[in-house]
C-alpha cells in the first residue's frame, strides 16, 4: 500500500477482507464466501454512502452468486455518466479476479477488450494475485473499476467518443 494516496488507503482498509478461498463449483464453501462477498460488498456500500461517495449498485442475477449485474457511474464536469456494469465469478475464484465489463463502452477505448472488458492486466491483476483470497467484488470495484473509471471516463468525455444522456438526447431530437 505504500505510494497509495491517503483516501484510497484509509478505504481499503476499511474494507472487510475475506476469508474463505472457495470458488463456484465449491459446493457450500462457496455459499460461506458469498455471505462474506455480500458483507463486504455491504460495508463498502455504506462507507461510500457515508462519504458522499456512492458510485455503484451491484447483485446477483441468479441464485448461484455466479453472476452480477448493475450500475456504476462517474461524475465529470458536474454531470452523471452511468454505465451499466456486468460480470461473472471465474471457475478459478478466487484466484482469478473477476472481469468487469462496460458494454455500453465497448470499443470506445484502448483499455477496454471486446465485449466491454476493461484492462485492470497491468496494475490490478497482480495486486489480486497478491491479496488471494482475502481479496473479493468490493476490492475489484474498488482497485479495480474506479480507478479506471477516473482515468478514462474524462478522456472519453472529452474526445466526444460518450456523451450526457442530456446531450445525446439534445442532439436525437434536433
Amino acid at each position: 500500500m505504500e505510494g497509495w494516496d491517503p483516501s484510497t488507503k484509509s478505504t481499503l482498509t476499511r474494507i472487510p477482507l475475506l476469508t474463505t478461498k472457495a470458488g463456484p463449483r465449491d459446493g457450500a464453501a462457496w455459499t460461506q464466501r458469498l455471505k462474506e462477498e455480500y458483507k463486504s460488498l455491504i460495508a463498502y456500500t455504506q462507507m461510500n454512502k457515508s462519504n458522499d461517495n456512492d458510485w455503484f449498485r451491484i447483485s446477483a442475477s441468479n441464485p448461484e452468486g455466479t453472476r452480477w449485474t448493475g450500475k456504476c457511474w462517474y461524475v465529470h464536469n458536474l454531470l452523471k455518466y452511468e454505465f451499466d456494469l456486468q460480470f461473472d465469478i471465474p471457475i478459478t475464484y478466487p484466484a482469478t479476479a473477476p472481469e468487469l465489463e462496460l458494454p455500453e463502452i465497448d470499443g470506445k477505448t484502448q483499455k477496454m477488450y471486446r465485449g466491454g472488458k476493461i484492462c485492470l492486466t497491468v496494475h490490478f491483476k497482480p495486486l489480486w494475485a497478491k491479496n488471494c483470497p482475502r481479496f473479493g467484488i468490493a476490492h475489484a470495484l474498488c482497485l479495480g473499476l474506479a480507478p479506471w473509471l477516473a482515468a478514462e471516463i474524462p478522456i472519453l468525455v472529452d474526445s466526444g467518443m460518450i456523451k450526457h444522456k442530456d446531450d445525446a438526447a439534445t442532439s436525437s431530437e434536433s
